[in-house]
């Protein structure tokens, strides 16, 4: 499986080759709840197959399902599974994606891959890392204002101090003891002279900074996510003097993150996020309302799609669940019509509409239904 990231989500935008086959389902992580998952999958493919007979011919028709079919007998994939799963296919592209959300089960054939479930989970306001760092390790999670999952860290990821610094880490054969740290962790004591305890201060300087660059290029550089530091008071402060990661927010959580639940984790880090995201969903619907009073912004789909072949949705934001059968059916006018979503060169107006401002250099933003700014799925805000 492919990490989900923007890199990946611009490489199916750019995909060219039809037909475009976009699969989403809901997966189960423990079994037996995940013997379902074949059978849901097996009949999504089936809806494909119906809706490439439109166009092509039996043979056609199976030469494009191929690599799915295959899928479905690949038990490496379906026994490591995570809540989420999203397979794309077209002429010389296949790509399958798993994530920690319960996507809704959806089969599209189309010209363009359907993306708009990936962008909604890469560019929610309401997502975010929580790095869990102490001086022994760190674990990182992913989140939303409903739940905190693990992330399973790559392999070149560092995963605890010997990692991080190898063959640099200072000798630590001295007499130590221990006292206990706030909030549950140990801190070791040096009986030596100041000059090891100076060695060993710089390994906890250099492992945190070498933990802070390597989650900026792994994780959030990728995913754009706010980051949430867990970690004890005095650490918080020197993980903060050695970042460079932009995404880092200034308020974490000061605890042991080893010393409470993934629950109590959850709760903690939303009480960080959730003023966070409630100043940005104001600035964004303050300035699509602002916008809209001066010219420069419309909820009205057909305004929109003219304005989006034209370069002018500097921010689109689109509903979440929302589907609109609508096909824009010229590029250089931005004229839509309604059609049927069988029809295998139909997909959601506001998927096309999202690949569009994005391939014109606008953000995309999708939100929940009851936190749109406008009643018709969508919301724009033009550049002029």
């Amino acid at each position: 499986m492919e990490l989900l990231t923007k890199e990946l989500v611009q490489e199916l935008l750019a995909a060219d080759q039809a037909p475009c086959l976009s699969v989403y389902m809901p997966t189960h992580r423990q079994h037996p709840e995940n013997l379902q998952d074949k059978i849901l999958y097996k009949n999504l493919i089936r809806q494909l197959k119906e809706s490439l007979l439109q166009k092509y011919s039996a043979g056609e028709a199976q030469e494009h399902l191929e690599s799915l079919e295959t899928l479905a007998d690949d038990n490496e994939t379906w026994n490591h599974t995570s809540d989420g799963l999203a397979v794309f296919s077209a002429p010389g592209l296949f790509k399958i994606v798993g994530v920690h959300k319960s996507f809704e089960a959806l089969a599209l054939v189309a010209d363009s891959f359907h993306t708009k479930p990936l962008r909604q989970y890469l560019q929610s306001l309401d997502h975010f890392h929580v790095l869990g760092l102490t001086l022994r390790d760190i674990r990182l999670f992913e989140g939303n204002r409903h739940s905190l999952t693990e992330v399973d860290l790559s392999v070149d990821t560092p995963k605890t101090i010997t990692e991080a610094l190898g063959d640099e880490l200072t000798d630590r054969h001295t007499t130590v003891a221990s006292y206990g740290g706030s909030g549950g962790e140990s801190s070791p004591m040096h009986h030596d002279h100041g000059g090891r305890k100076d060695e060993i201060d710089n390994d906890t300087e250099r492992f945190f900074r070498v933990v802070a660059n390597t989650i900026y290029e792994q994780y959030s550089k990728p995913s754009g996510w706010p980051l949430i530091l867990a970690a004890l008071t005095e650490h918080q402060s020197l993980f903060q003097k050695v970042n460079k990661n932009p995404l880092l927010l200034t308020n974490g959580i000061a605890i042991n993150p080893s010393s409470v639940s993934p629950d109590k984790l959850a709760d903690m880090a939303w009480g960080v996020m959730e003023p966070e995201y409630n100043l940005k969903l104001e600035s964004l619907v303050a300035s699509y309302k602002q916008a809209r009073a001066n010219g420069k912004g419309s909820d009205d789909y057909k305004e929109v799609a003219v304005a989006a072949v034209e370069g002018r949705v500097g921010t689109l934001i689109v509903e979440a669940d929302r589907i609109i059968p609508v096909r824009i059916t010229n590029l250089v006018t931005g004229n839509t019509q309604k059609k049927d979503m069988t029809n295998p060169k139909v997909d959601d107006l506001l998927d096309d509409m999202g690949e569009l401002v994005m391939k014109m250099g606008g953000q995309v933003i999708v939100l929940p239904t009851g936190k749109m700014p406008s009643e018709t799925g969508l919301a724009a805000i033009f550049r002029y």
